[in-house]
């Protein structure tokens, strides 16, 4: 059994998030993939107007459909926003003018333009109004993931009840400075035996001695590793484009918004991130494959 990665925005110098994503190019990030030994992906959409949303996400489900090598590695679609928190901080890289409240509507023509492959859908649980799109995700089988958000307790207790399953790459998505105690880490982590928590181990999106802060209370049993890969991944330092950003990866290869106020993704590896945490947590082989191979595929349902 190979990695399996809940969010890959791009790999191989092949951004998915662009409008004019070619076969061969998809087909290029796939054989990089397989060849960094990626068996499977989710690959993800981060939020734009709805309408070019739709057809990025119909593309892809069109090339992947056509190839039989991309059939192999996509196993799905995670769709990551536009239901988020267009708060500063909380809306990370995401288009603030292109961030919208959750409806079931929208929700439902992007299930549409995937044709069935969307499996995760991250959204905000503060901006879905009674936990609507939540529930109508969850009973299409598509599993709901907290990101991107600010929501109190009360409010992730309440999305849970209606199907949230997941959290996505806690520990980013929000400010740098926030309350010491009342902060979204901290609930997530309250409610860390109904969700499957996602972080990303390349040391710098969380520093590996909090990740093994993280680990030791969730306990790994419910922990996922991901990448939150863009085109740099498995490539190496230089320019390259992730929906509407420029970026410019340096030696450390960590993807940072040009004013350096924030990250924009990530260009480590599946391969890296379990070297990683074999090497600066000290887990076992069979820890680390539950964390990047097995436990992600359980978290979605394949």
């Amino acid at each position: 059994m190979g990695y399996f990665d809940l969010q890959v925005n791009g790999y191989g110098g092949v951004d998915f998030n662009q409008g004019d994503l070619s076969a061969d190019k998809l087909h290029q990030a796939c054989a990089k993939l397989r060849e960094d030994g990626v068996e499977g992906i989710l690959a993800t959409f981060i939020t734009e107007t709805v309408d070019v949303m739709y057809r990025r996400v119909a593309r892809l489900a069109d090339l992947r459909n056509r190839d039989p090598l991309a059939r192999e590695v996509i196993a799905g679609i995670h769709v990551e926003g536009p239901f988020i928190s267009p708060v500063t901080g909380f809306v990370g890289a995401h288009p603030k003018d292109a961030v919208l409240p959750a409806t079931p509507e929208v929700a439902a023509k992007l299930l549409d333009a995937g044709a069935g492959l969307v499996r995760l859908v991250t959204l905000a649980p503060e901006s879905d109004d009674g936990f609507r799109t939540t529930s109508f995700l969850a009973k299409q089988d598509v599993r709901v993931a907290a990101g991107h958000t600010d929501a109190s307790i009360d409010q992730l207790r309440g999305a849970c009840d209606a199907g949230l399953s997941l959290f996505t790459h806690l520990g980013n998505g929000c400010p740098m400075q926030m309350h010491r105690h009342d902060n979204i880490i901290q609930r997530a982590l309250h409610l860390r035996e109904r969700l499957w928590i996602c972080f990303i181990a390349d040391g710098v999106h969380v520093p590996f001695v909090a990740l093994r802060n993280y680990i030791d209370l969730i306990g790994i049993n419910r922990v996922v590793v991901v990448t939150d890969a863009v085109a740099p991944a498995g490539m190496g330092p230089g320019r390259y484009r992730l929906s509407r950003w420029d970026l410019l990866i340096g030696e450390d290869m960590v993807a940072r918004a040009p004013d350096g106020s924030h990250f924009v993704g990530s260009a480590i590896t599946m391969k890296q991130s379990a070297s990683n945490i074999s090497r600066n947590l000290g887990m076992n082989q069979e820890q680390t494959d539950q964390v990047t191979q097995t436990q992600p595929r359980e978290a979605v349902g394949l």
